[in-house]
């Protein structure tokens, strides 16, 4: 059994339980255990580093730090904490100073960040400790049925200097997940672009494009539906579909499944215990 400490992102608690309540099913079933970070905190998403740079670098370091209490690895399954938790660590091991700050303010709570956990993606783990191979032999109900629309989202794969796993303009991971649990992954030109979810609030508009015209693709291709691997992408693909394919004048619909769901599918477990009942579009 691999062992991981996992961080429990706001999205999830809030908005996208059913990502959390999936994982919590089937990580026994290939060989793995997530234990959950309860005192960790929100990683600032893409803002508070303009906002703060130096509580920035303290709340992270801090979140790393409790997984390094633990000696394990600090996974999450939403990319913008994947980003900015990556980002934050890469500034503390790049700047002793920075470092030595935020250890004198860690040290209140009996923490230490040393730089010894990696920080990483679900889909990450799956890919390589788990292994595609050590996937498909675990399949119940292979998803052969199903033509799927892989849409990574931006910040799994950039800055590729934060991240660098994936090729930022042809990943790749995802789809051998797919094809893994016995579907089809589609190829279509919207899989790596940009959800519009981080301008949603400021231009609407604008944001709702976007998302349309990932959206309108994954339509025209018929895959049966979409898979991403991060919870804020399907909040705009999934939430704000109808909005956005309104504004686009779109009269179709596409379904927006988790990560995590089409795993537990191909796992065996039901769309009742998936929580994919509580999804906008049907």
């Amino acid at each position: 059994m691999k062992r991981y400490a996992y961080y429990l992102s706001c999205i999830n608690e809030s908005m996208t339980k059913e990502v959390d309540r999936s994982i919590d099913l089937w990580q026994n079933d290939l060989g793995i255990e997530m234990v959950k970070l309860h005192e960790s905190t929100c990683c600032g998403g893409s803002n508070l580093d303009y906002v703060s740079p130096k509580h920035f670098a303290l709340v992270n370091g801090r979140n790393i730090a409790l997984a390094e209490k633990l000696g394990l690895d600090l996974v999450v399954s939403c990319n913008t904490c994947l980003m900015t938790i990556r980002t934050a660590k890469k500034k503390l091991d790049e700047s002793p100073d920075l470092k030595k700050e935020v250890n004198d303010l860690l040290k209140k709570e009996g923490l230490e960040y040393k730089g010894t956990s990696n920080v990483r993606h679900l889909l990450w783990v799956l890919a390589e400790d788990v292994g595609f191979e050590a996937i498909r032999q675990k399949v119940r109900v292979p998803l052969n049925k199903y033509r799927i629309a892989p849409f990574y989202g931006c910040h799994i794969l950039r800055p590729s200097t934060v991240l660098g796993k994936d090729d930022p303009l042809d990943p790749s991971s995802l789809d051998k997940l797919i094809e893994a649990l016995g579907g089809t992954s589609l190829p279509y030109e919207h899989k790596n672009r940009c959800c519009g979810f981080h301008t949603l609030l400021v231009a609407e508009e604008e944001s709702l494009n976007v998302a349309a015209e990932a959206l309108e693709e994954a339509i025209q291709i018929k895959a049966d539906f979409i898979v991403t691997p991060c919870p804020l992408c399907h909040t705009v693909l999934d939430g704000y579909q109808a909005k956005a394919l309104k504004q686009a004048h779109i009269q179709s619909s596409i379904p927006v499944f988790h990560l995590s769901e089409m795993v537990g599918l191909a796992l065996g477990y039901t769309d009742k215990q998936l929580g994919i009942k509580r999804h906008i579009v049907s």
